[in-house]
């Protein structure tokens, strides 16, 4: 067994473990990122309603994406796609040579805070915090992939045929910067939901890397 493989095993039961601990509303989550399209090697609880062989979320993705530059994430609050008000931390899990590798993930259900605040806030008169940001939390990576390209449409307020040359470019260099071509299946999913050709779509890929490199 590869140290990697065996550090992903050592932490099934400490999920189990801060699960129990936190109660019904935490989900903790171990990620291989070796392997996005199935990341989920280890859960418990249930906030996000994955399961074992589920895909990592964007925020996953972007870390992946930065590789060994990557950063524990700590804090954050996002609302999945069913409402739910998620608060997570996800820490980076690396080998003896700095490598990483996966994540262990907790996320909370804060949901019923949210609206506690939200009701103190309207009694008290004060303004509501910022909109939180939509993350796709799923079993399937292609719903994760859409996600993240419709996210970046809605942005543009144009239909995919209407884009120029540059603003595809721009479009896979967001895709490429998030980590997306990372996932199998990635580059022939993002030209079918774009209505262009997968040539095209390798032709912006190699571009956009070759400009990264330069």
């Amino acid at each position: 067994m590869s140290e990697q493989d065996a550090i992903l095993d050592a932490l099934a039961p400490v999920a189990d473990g801060i699960a129990a601990t936190l109660g019904s509303f935490c989900e903790v989550v171990v990620h291989d990122f070796r392997r996005p399209e199935k990341s989920v090697v280890a859960i418990a609880g249930s906030v996000t309603d994955r399961t074992v062989g589920g895909s990592m979320s964007e925020i996953g993705m972007g870390l992946l994406a930065r590789g060994d530059d990557a950063e524990d994430q700590l804090n954050y609050v996002t609302r999945t796609a069913s409402g739910k008000l998620v608060k997570s931390s996800t820490m980076l899990l690396r080998d003896s040579g700095g490598s990483v590798f996966g994540a262990l993930c907790v996320n909370l259900d804060v949901t019923a805070l949210g609206q506690l605040r939200t009701l103190v806030g309207e009694l008290a008169d004060v303004g509501t915090a910022a909109e939180t940001p939509t993350t796709t939390f799923g079993d399937d990576v292609d719903a994760v992939v859409d996600a993240i390209v419709d996210e970046h449409q809605l942005r543009l307020n144009k239909p995919w045929t209407a884009l120029s040359r540059e603003e595809r470019l721009d479009l896979f260099r967001s895709l490429h910067e998030r980590g997306v071509f990372a996932v199998r299946r990635a580059v022939p999913q993002v030209a079918a939901r774009i209505g262009i050709s997968r040539a095209s779509a390798y032709n912006y890929l190699a571009e956009i890397r070759e400009q990264g490199a330069s």
